[in-house]
């Protein structure tokens, strides 16, 4: 069964038309004007519209480009007693799937709405296989403490507040953002991604708000930024606990006001985006050191979710390891794979300092390097496979000395890093092993005078 919305200002024809799509089990909603049609959209999705062209008020046409604005999978067909050959041409390139000229007749209906079905199904199965092959998924989880958190999750997705997601780089911060998404009322919306540490400071205003021709040198014309290119939807801002204290004060206002100007601009722009936030700092920290505003901090933080790492959660480490080799097999064309028991006993009793990212990493090579159906332990890395005891005992790296007593988190992560830069050839190398991109670790040697 889909759900229809007829849209048309006769209403004889939204009530005939609705009569009989109903017979074919279908649920209908009737409007009788385009702005009638995004009251109604906004409420809920929609699988097929079905609108007349000329109405008063916007017309069929403007209320087709709106809809594949705000919901780019919603079939949309157009009907009128009016057709040319140009209405039809514009109509199909600003994304209508079909043009039905009155009179027509009841079958045309019917095939008309089991093609557009048969299409989202294609399209669902698509995406299915997509995200099972090129994405990571959110398995359900064994360990209470991501139980609470895919809950809390779960909850809040159905509202607008800012979500601040907190945890270890590798933890899965992005794939939970986008479940969040998934389960929002602006799915059907994008689901726009700005990385706070991939940029330099100079460029990441403009590429959150956008510029105008002329701001600085190489603004050859305007430019949108990814705040606008979110409208609808959700803006998701990873490692915000980067950003620089003058780009804070106007992500405060956007996230008060909704509002902001592009770079060099003078006309304030209003965007209607859900913003989910990342970090892996201690945000409490960063503020209590004056680099974090503290205003901001709470605008974030309305609800904190916390994902734990992957060390401490080791119950839902064996159908993590079988989906990702499953996923790897998938996408390397390969026969199912396994694991020899000596390999499974080495990756179940590692501490994965790199979380999930890093477990992916090692079975991606695993699978790739083992020459029949079975990884063993010399297809694992080579730092996976220094003498461990049982799973559950705490185990410090080789390199890491342990922890002074009183030391902070800060002072921690800057000792670590100082050794694994002092034991790498290569800032790749350095920021393979911290289980972090290089951007991130050059902005933290920076950050920890290591320059």
């Amino acid at each position: 069964m889909a759900d229809l919305l007829i849209v048309d200002d006769e209403s004889n024809i939204r009530s005939h038309f609705a009569s009989y799509v109903r017979t074919l089990g279908h649920g209908t909603e009737l409007a009788a004007s385009a702005e009638e049609a995004l009251a109604a959209l906004a409420r809920r999705p929609f699988d097929i519209v079905f609108t007349d062209v000329r109405m008063a008020g916007m017309d069929g046409l403007a209320l087709l480009k709106e809809i594949k604005r705000r919901a780019p999978e919603t079939v949309v067909v157009l009907m009128t007693a009016y057709a040319t050959v140009a209405d039809a041409v514009e109509a199909m390139r600003a994304g209508a799937y079909d043009y039905l000229v009155k009179p027509f007749g009841l079958d045309q209906v019917r095939l008309v709405v089991e093609r557009a079905l048969e299409l989202q199904s294609l399209r669902r199965e698509n995406r299915r296989l997509h995200l099972a092959v090129d994405e990571p998924v959110l398995l359900t989880p064994a360990s209470a403490a991501m139980q609470r958190a895919l809950a809390t999750a779960e909850r809040v997705a159905a509202s607008d507040a800012t979500v601040l997601l907190t945890g270890e780089s590798g933890t899965g911060k992005t794939v939970l953002a986008r479940q969040i998404h998934a389960w929002s009322t602006r799915r059907h919306a994008p689901f726009v991604t700005i990385a706070c540490t991939t940029l330099a400071e100079h460029l990441l205003e403009s590429e959150l708000f956008g510029h105008v021709k002329g701001a600085f040198t190489g603004a050859l014309k305007n430019k949108p930024g990814r705040v606008e290119a979110a409208e609808g939807g959700t803006l998701f801002l990873d490692e915000v606990g980067e950003l620089p204290l003058e780009l804070q004060a106007k992500l405060l206002r956007f996230l008060e006001e909704h509002r902001f100007e592009r770079v060099g601009g003078t006309t304030t722009a209003h965007v209607d985006a859900r913003v989910i936030a990342a970090t892996n700092r201690d945000l409490d920290a960063e503020v209590a050191a004056g680099r974090v505003r503290e205003d901001l901090y709470f605008r974030l933080n309305v609800v904190g979710i916390h994902l734990p790492a992957l060390r401490e959660r080791p119950e839902d480490l064996p159908a993590l390891i079988d989906h990702i080799l499953g996923v790897f097999a998938a996408r390397h064309g390969r026969a199912a794979v396994r694991l020899s028991p000596e390999a499974r006993t080495v990756l179940e009793s590692y501490r994965w300092p790199g979380n999930v990212r890093e477990l992916i990493n090692a079975l991606e090579r695993g699978l790739v390097l083992c020459t029949s159906n079975e990884i063993t332990v010399d297809d694992l890395p080579d730092r996976l496979l220094a003498p461990v005891p049982a799973r559950g005992v705490a185990v410090a790296a080789p390199s890491t000395s342990p922890p002074e007593a009183g030391e902070s988190l800060e002072e921690l992560e800057r000792r670590r890093i100082a050794q694994v830069l002092a034991d790498s050839t290569t800032l790749d190398e350095a920021a393979a092993r911290l289980g972090i991109n290089t951007t991130t670790l050059w902005r933290k040697r920076k950050r920890y005078g290591f320059d």
